[in-house]
């Protein structure tokens, strides 16, 4: 039986919570907040039976638990991680790892020294369409991706800390763009140049808008263009994407159009007509999919894709774009 601490109230959601209440080897121990009314309200909205805290490693050490479930905010993940982690805990987080590249540098080297495990959410690879499209380009069925694009618009009126950062697509958004990128081939980046602005009619106090450009390790180049206060034509939260392929190209809407076209298409065939890449049945998606996993994972005593160590690597794209758009150069990675 896992015994879970939920640590940062604020962030409780049922994409948390109810993967975690359906499982018959998993309590929910006690929930975690610096304002413990908060997590009084979360119990009984969630109606739990569990134990309230206002110290984390005061819960960790009455409640003996083994996964700590941080949803706390990004700039509380370091501490919260490498608390629970050195209390004897296993750690599931929320994205993005930390408010830095240092701190999340820091997180997983508590994990190393600690020997407990520390999974980051990235709920975004538990999709049966973009496991289709990964799995159809490293099928290698259209030869080598020499450019993979990602275009994200959008216009969500969040309010609060979002409307006041100064990257708020970039630090708040990207990361499961550009983790998708490394989920879909396999590779990752080495070096990035990105541009930064606001357009005029945005709400947003800092650059709501972003192209970055990647080079990847096998010489291969991932672009992406994003915006936050898009006028019109907006995408997917999954985006939209395209990657050109050595004997093809390959195009997915973000939503359930996926397909290919190239040199390899039959002889005779109507030129119009697109070839459909077949979508597979997935039992658990978004956070339930990488929810189960990590509860898996933990139990085989293996490590799932979204392990920091392998996350730290799309942390990593986040903080380098960023960089690069302040310098105004290229950044290696």
């Amino acid at each position: 039986m896992f015994k879970v601490i939920v640590a940062g109230c604020g962030g409780i959601s049922n994409s948390w919570i109810g993967p975690a209440s359906k499982r018959g080897d998993c309590k929910i121990a006690a929930l975690v907040d610096l304002d413990v009314s908060r997590a009084i309200v979360k119990r009984d909205e969630f109606a739990l039976d569990c134990a309230v805290y206002e110290s984390l490693a005061e819960a960790c050490d009455k409640e003996n638990a083994d996964v700590v479930f941080d949803i706390t905010p990004p700039e509380q993940h370091c501490a919260t991680v490498t608390t629970a982690l050195r209390m004897g805990c296993h750690v599931f987080g929320e994205k993005p790892m930390a408010e830095n590249l240092r701190n999340a540098e820091k997180m997983v080297e508590c994990s190393d020294e600690t020997k407990r495990e520390y999974f980051v959410m990235q709920n975004y690879r538990y999709n049966p369409e973009i496991a289709a499209l990964k799995n159809f380009l490293r099928s290698g069925e259209l030869g080598a991706i020499g450019q993979l694009s990602a275009n994200f618009q959008l216009n969500p009126r969040f309010g609060g800390f979002r409307d006041e950062m100064e990257s708020p697509l970039v630090l708040d958004m990207s990361i499961h763009t550009f983790d998708a990128a490394r989920f879909l081939t396999g590779k990752d980046p080495a070096r990035v140049y990105c541009v930064e602005f606001n357009p005029p009619w945005s709400w947003y106090k800092g650059d709501a808008s972003a192209v970055c450009v990647f080079e990847m390790e096998d010489g291969s180049v991932f672009d992406y263009r994003g915006c936050w206060c898009a006028t019109g034509l907006t995408t997917p939260w999954n985006s939209e994407w395209k990657a050109a392929c050595a004997d093809g190209v390959v195009a997915w809407d973000g939503r359930a159009d996926l397909f290919w076209d190239g040199k390899k298409k039959p002889w005779g065939a109507d030129p119009t007509e697109k070839n459909a890449i077949e979508i597979g049945q997935m039992e658990n998606t978004g956070h339930a999919g990488c929810i189960e996993e990590m509860f898996v994972a933990l139990a085989n005593g293996k490590r799932p894709q979204t392990d920091c160590r392998d996350n730290f690597k799309s942390i990593g794209m986040v903080y380098k774009a960023i960089e690069s758009s302040r310098s105004k150069s290229a950044v290696a990675i």
